[in-house]
């Protein structure tokens, strides 16, 4: 049974980058981790450029992620799509990898008869269900992003109600880019719900630049201190459960 955690970056704009690291790149080293790196694109009335169209999806290609354009109103409903789709794309990964192992190389979730795909399928379900789940959420709030915070607020609000309706644990952690004094601000540390965004949200400024490969980066440092302060605490608890045997 596959036991461990699904890792994502959820990434909210609404164009091109325009300053530090290429986000592309950076999602190509975020999915070497382990980390699947999710884009979802916000447009009001106008259509988002080629330019930004392209990156987006490059980004969640390159991410090992799922990508999603769509109209503001309909963010919320996206949200929530998009982290699930995600999570199961992870899950039927491994558990592909698994039946490559016991079946052969070449053999996927297709090859097996029907009544077996199903019962795989339900296991694909089950897990989703329980799996443990860490999202980082990047949000744009660049000059032109101003009058869709208050949807996208709404959006993770509603993202949190919807999986901690699962049974498996969550842990969601929230930065924004441009910050008022760095390219990246972490506004929200690691926790299980979001609602305490509400008082937040309200105060962000908006800003020119659009440093999306930067806000890549710092998300993988926040995944990356998470784990080594784990480990760390794991090799106390081992050492004390030692001492105490």
């Amino acid at each position: 049974m596959y036991t461990g955690k699904i890792r994502q970056i959820l990434l909210i704009t609404d164009g091109c980058s325009n300053q530090g690291e290429d986000p592309i790149a950076m999602a190509a080293l975020a999915h070497e981790q382990g980390i699947t790196v999710n884009v979802i694109g916000v447009m009001e009335h106008d259509v988002i450029d080629e330019k930004g169209m392209t990156e987006i999806e490059g980004i969640a290609a390159s991410g090992g992620g799922v990508s999603q354009i769509v109209y503001a109103e309909a963010l919320s409903q996206t949200v929530q799509m998009v982290t699930r789709k995600a999570m199961n794309q992870t899950i039927q990964g491994v558990v592909n990898r698994e039946l490559q192992q016991i079946l052969g190389r070449s053999k996927t979730m297709e090859d097996l008869p029907p009544e077996k795909r199903g019962e795989v399928m339900e296991v694909v379900d089950e897990l989703g269900e329980t799996v443990e789940l860490e999202v980082l959420i990047l949000v744009d709030t660049s000059a032109s992003m101003k009058q869709k915070l208050p949807t996208v607020k709404e959006a993770l609000l509603d993202l949190s109600l919807s999986l901690n309706a699962r049974t498996g644990d969550n842990q969601f952690s929230v930065y924004v880019f441009p910050g008022k004094k760095n390219d990246v601000e972490r506004l929200l540390d690691w926790t299980p719900n979001l609602q305490n965004l509400t008082s937040i949200f309200s105060k962000l400024t908006t800003g020119g630049i659009t440093p999306t490969g930067p806000a890549i980066r710092t998300a993988l440092t926040s995944f990356n201190q998470k784990r080594s302060l784990r480990s760390l605490l794991s090799d106390d608890d081992e050492s004390y459960m030692e001492e105490s045997i």
